[in-house]
């Protein structure tokens, strides 16, 4: 990546999360981010690029983070949910960059969308496998509930509500 290149991706992570990607113009990324108009199209050649370029790289740093979670089975499986929602606690947490961008893309035939679904399958097979691991019966519907927990967790730590995000992680954890 060039320096010019990694700026405007930069740019646009921080607008596109804190203020929704419809809302940022092209134009807006290009003066924050202090690059021509050219160089901007000399690396992205549209809006649509650059949003997936943006989720590419939260994709790949949400892998990295969550393949780091130390532990096997479900003590790994309990301890991913936790950094979830420690993460959900956190300081500027504005929801799940992958949710946030599928309530702005609606229909399911975008790249847009497919890579939204693209992460969510990962995660759901993260929890499939962890599940597997631990000999957890019915490990194919845990892990979908799972999925349904983890975005939960990243809505209600979005608006907020620690409270929530705990009780269904209590909850989840419980069920598994």
């Amino acid at each position: 990546m060039t320096p010019a290149r990694d700026r405007v991706l930069s740019t646009a992570t921080r607008l596109f999360y804190a203020e929704g990607i419809h809302t940022v113009g092209i134009d807006r990324v290009i003066a924050d981010a202090s690059v021509a108009k050219a160089t901007f199209y000399h690396h992205f050649k549209s809006k649509e690029d650059l949003v997936l370029a943006y989720l590419a790289t939260e994709y790949g740093r949400q892998r990295t983070v969550l393949s780091a979670v130390p532990g096997t089975g479900l003590t790994r499986l309990a301890a991913t949910l936790t950094k979830i929602a420690d993460l959900s606690a956190g300081p500027g947490f504005r929801g799940c960059p992958f949710l946030n961008a599928a309530t702005e893309y609606p229909d399911p035939a975008t790249p847009v969308r497919q890579l939204v679904d693209e992460y969510r399958g990962w995660f759901r097979t993260l929890m499939f496998d962890l599940l597997t691991e631990a000999e957890r019966p019915g490990a194919a519907e845990k892990a979908d509930l799972l999925l349904l927990i983890r975005d939960g967790i990243t809505i209600a730590g979005g608006l907020g509500d620690q409270a929530a995000v705990q009780a269904g992680l209590r909850t989840a954890l419980a069920a598994v």
